[in-house]
């Protein structure tokens, strides 16, 4: 009898260990590869990265402030390398003094986006560069979202033709009629949207100030200087005075008269009893 069951119990031993084996194997087997998915997918992020990179549209916008001998011949200095970039000016003003002498000039051109940088450079053989500022917004989005619209309204308009096309009752004709021309309308403006958004990115819109520089002007360390600084600083004050006044008039009249009228009060029970104390006196 031992022995039997000694037989039996190595078997099932055995086949505890088989089962074991099997089952360990299966999990190794039914487990995903997990080390090439991420791989993947960052390759597939590093590609659509780089393709938003690639098609990204921005609005570019700069504005330079310049002093020059001869704001009107520096204004057409700026002209003329902008109308070489390849753009076009869009506005130019110009001012001058009772003599005639120019004083200052401005001039906005459109230039193409990647010819700005160029010009940008060049504005240091115009002038002297007191100030420059470039700013850039991405509309890539806002594109996107405007070729996405047109593209679905073209479809509805061509939906509807083809509802015109096959109508064989009026009423069905008159609404897609309807319905055609309000969706056509809505098209039109986003195209036109559109078309000025892509306006905006192809070409940078440039400002140039221009100031002539002062000739006459006061040297700060001199004898004229100083009577410039004293002059304006007895300005400064008698402005801060005035200021001042100004600011405490108000309370002045609102808490001068209640003063007055107490002050008023005051003084005259101060004479009746000045005019009493002398009877009582005489009375005794």
């Amino acid at each position: 009898m031992t022995g039997r069951w000694w037989k039996a119990f190595l078997g099932l031993l055995a086949l505890i260990v088989a089962l074991g084996a099997c089952s360990g194997g299966g999990v190794d087997s039914a487990e995903p590869d997990q080390s090439q998915a991420p791989a993947d997918q960052g390759g597939a992020e590093s590609a659509a990265a780089g393709d938003d990179g690639a098609n990204r549209e921005v609005i570019t916008t700069a504005h330079a402030s310049l002093v020059v001998a001869d704001p009107s011949a520096a204004a057409d200095e700026v002209v003329t390398r902008a109308e070489d970039a390849g753009g076009y000016v869009e506005q130019r003003h110009e001012s001058t003094d009772e003599e005639g002498e120019f004083l200052s000039a401005a001039v906005t051109a459109r230039i193409p986006a990647d010819a700005l940088a160029g010009v940008l450079d060049a504005l240091e053989e115009v002038g002297e560069v007191r100030s420059l500022d470039q700013q850039e917004e991405d509309v890539t989005q806002a594109a996107r979202d405007l070729d996405a619209r047109i593209t679905a309204l073209e479809t509805s308009v061509d939906r509807l033709l083809e509802i015109m096309a096959d109508a064989e009752d009026t009423s069905t004709l008159l609404e897609a009629e309807s319905t055609l021309s309000e969706r056509q309308a809505d098209l039109e403006a986003l195209r036109s949207e559109r078309e000025h958004l892509s306006d905006q990115v192809a070409m940078s819109t440039l400002r140039v100030d221009l100031e002539a520089r002062d000739q006459a002007s006061v040297d700060p360390g001199g004898f004229l200087g100083g009577i410039q600084s004293g002059w304006n600083a007895l300005l400064f004050f008698l402005d801060g005075l005035l200021l001042t006044a100004g600011a405490l008039l108000p309370w002045l009249v609102v808490l001068g008269i209640p003063a007055l009228a107490v002050f008023w009060l005051l003084r005259r029970r101060r004479r009746k009893r000045a005019g009493a104390a002398p009877r009582e006196v005489s009375a005794t």
